[in-house]
């Protein structure tokens, strides 16, 4: 049994016939490869963006249903890491921001995204009010994560900051219900 396979493995090495194929195994492969670990690393983003969205819809359903308690910043924080599941270092990379509006004469928010940045020093929330009876408020979540490849420009084109993170952001309307 052994003579045979020894005999199998020399005629395979003799031959010559699949040398072509070879060539185009070797241009093709890191292609296919590549291709294959860019889709998993935007799965992996999207993963996350789901994730985020649903710990702040569920964050968002709490808020609006309890108007009257009294809820604080590191609480919504809670329950939207709570909510967003394994997304990572949700605690320390999750910014929120929450402010009032009023819809007969609205404003939008800050345009650019409040994000943590750990390459910088510490700043402070830019704009985080609690809103009343019937109030209209905008609440925007920014969470930082390690991309799994960073091949700069290939699968998605992440904005990263001074540390290396980059950066993903979910937004919620609603308004407070009546108790």
């Amino acid at each position: 049994m052994i003579t045979l396979a020894k005999k199998a493995m020399r005629r395979f090495r003799k031959e010559e016939d699949g040398s072509v194929f070879m060539i185009e195994f070797v241009i093709l492969m890191p292609v296919i490869f590549g291709m294959f670990v860019m889709s998993f690393d935007m799965s992996m983003y999207s993963l996350r963006q789901v994730q985020l969205d649903r710990g702040l819809d569920n964050a968002v359903r709490y808020i609006r249903l309890n108007t009257r308690s009294n809820i604080t910043h590191d609480q919504i924080k809670q329950m939207v890491c709570d909510g967003a599941g394994g997304v990572g270092d949700c605690a320390n990379t999750l910014r929120l921001e929450m402010v009032k509006v009023n819809p007969r004469n609205f404003t939008q928010m800050e345009p650019s995204v409040d994000c943590i940045d750990k390459s910088l020093p510490f700043k402070p929330e830019r704009g985080f009010t609690l809103g009343k009876q019937h109030d209209l408020m905008l609440l925007r979540a920014c969470m930082k994560f390690d991309p799994l490849i960073g091949l700069g420009g290939m699968g998605f084109n992440y904005t990263v900051d001074g540390s290396g993170q980059a950066s993903m952001y979910a937004f919620s309307a609603f308004v407070q219900e009546p108790s």
